[in-house]
């Protein structure tokens, strides 16, 4: 649960820190990329508003022009080319721009043939903009954008690796966050963990006492009848005592290896596919004593590294649970199957149907529904048995969830890595 918690910590703080560096940067990127383009478009337009023999001129050098208006600022160079309807070129501004002869006749094709009035060719690193001038003339200008490109690409790379040095960084920071924030949750639930496996190893003692006791004096024959049964639900008490004690006991086990305790779990190759089948086996009968048939979907070879008891105990726990609560008549399904580097264990059954708001809280401890998990006297049980497969499959590297309809019935499905 920890490592969990730190997982979602550092995934939210990545996200929103994150989310928010990706934003400034692509902001700043795409107003500077608009006031770039921008430039440009306002150079080209710059250059078919003056006469094709007008040369640029930088703020007002030079003075004011004949008409005592100053010159247009420029903020590029262009070459202004005036041409005929068939490509002919009249005559251009003599801008001191060298350009190949074939590659300014394919711009100036291009220009006419275009239906755009603007073109920005970003692999050969031109802009042109073009006007018609009267029925039979047009005029072409045109801009090297090589040094903008260059610019804005540069600028984008650059965003790119703060980006991702600041989130290396960031990550870090998280992390030694998260361990710093959560050591009162770690060691709260450490001591929780703790307490439980303290009390349940504590109480087996007396339980034991209690349950050899009520044993000796159930077969004290001077007792009399109606003090008897006070011996027996004594008894009987007890072991339901001695089992909880069990399950809490193996629920702490499982909380140690999920933590990251070490030698709590044994770590070796397990017939996962005989496993199921013997599960299945064992049960056969108590289903048919309900009036039930456990069909077998078993795919031989599926073995998993894991601790054979733990995983003995998951198989066991699916299969009686869906004998506990399959209607009278109705088949219950095991199947295992591997996929990819995976096996899949589905216990199903037909039974009352878990409510969807149950759902999400099928596999917490303690956890009744008033329908599918009540204990009776059929059932039995304290609420801990899918809480217990849950940590089995947790600690083997896996996954369990479930499904309840009226059509499908009540599947189990188990998911453990296969070695």
């Amino acid at each position: 649960m920890i490592k969990t918690l730190k997982r979602k910590f550092v995934a939210v703080i990545m996200v929103l820190v994150g989310t928010v560096l990706i934003a400034v940067l692509g902001s700043s990127y795409a107003a500077t990329w608009t006031t770039q383009h921008e430039l440009v478009e306002n150079s080209l337009s710059h250059g078919l508003e003056r006469g094709v023999r007008e040369l640029p001129r930088w703020n007002n050098i030079g003075g004011p022009a004949n008409n005592g208006e100053p010159t247009v600022r420029m903020s590029m160079l262009v070459l202004s080319v005036d041409l005929d309807s068939n490509g002919i070129v009249l005559d251009t501004n003599e801008a001191p721009v060298i350009i190949d002869s074939s590659a300014l006749e394919s711009i100036l094709k291009a220009a006419l043939a275009s239906k755009e009035s603007m073109h920005w060719d970003y692999d050969d690193h031109i802009a042109w903009k073009r006007a018609q001038l009267d029925d039979v003339s047009w005029r072409v200008v045109i801009a090297d954008t090589s040094s903008v490109d260059g610019f804005l690409r540069s600028l984008a790379l650059r965003n790119t690796l703060i980006i991702v040095i600041a989130l290396i960084v960031l990550l870090a920071i998280a992390i030694g966050l998260s361990t710093w924030i959560l050591q009162p949750v770690e060691y709260a639930w450490e001591s929780q963990r703790q307490f439980i496996a303290d009390a349940s190893h504590e109480l087996k003692t007396p339980l034991a006492v209690i349950i050899a006791n009520s044993q000796i004096l159930a077969k004290d024959e001077g007792i009399p009848e109606e003090s008897m049964r006070w011996i027996e639900s004594i008894s009987e008490e007890s072991q339901h005592m001695k089992g909880l004690v069990e399950e809490l006991l193996e629920l702490a086990r499982t909380d140690e290896t999920i933590t990251g305790a070490q030698g709590v779990m044994k770590q070796e190759p397990v017939d996962f596919s005989a496993i199921v089948e013997n599960a299945a086996l064992e049960f056969d009968a108590i289903a048919y004593e309900h009036g039930n048939e456990i069909k077998e979907d078993i795919e031989e070879g599926a073995v998993v590294t894991g601790d054979r008891e733990w995983l003995e105990r998951l198989s066991k726990i699916l299969v009686d649970n869906a004998c506990k609560y399959s209607y009278v008549g109705e088949p219950i399904t095991v199947s295992l199957k591997k996929e990819s580097r995976r096996c899949v264990l589905s216990v199903n059954n037909h039974g009352n149907v878990i409510d969807a708001e149950d759902l999400p809280h099928v596999f917490d401890r303690f956890y009744r529904t008033d329908k599918a998990r009540s204990r009776d006297a059929h059932t039995g049980g304290f609420g801990l048995g899918l809480a217990i497969a849950k940590g089995i499959c947790v600690s083997h590297g896996g996954d369990i969830s479930v499904a309840s309809n009226e059509t499908s019935g009540t599947t189990f499905t188990a998911t453990l890595p296969l070695q």
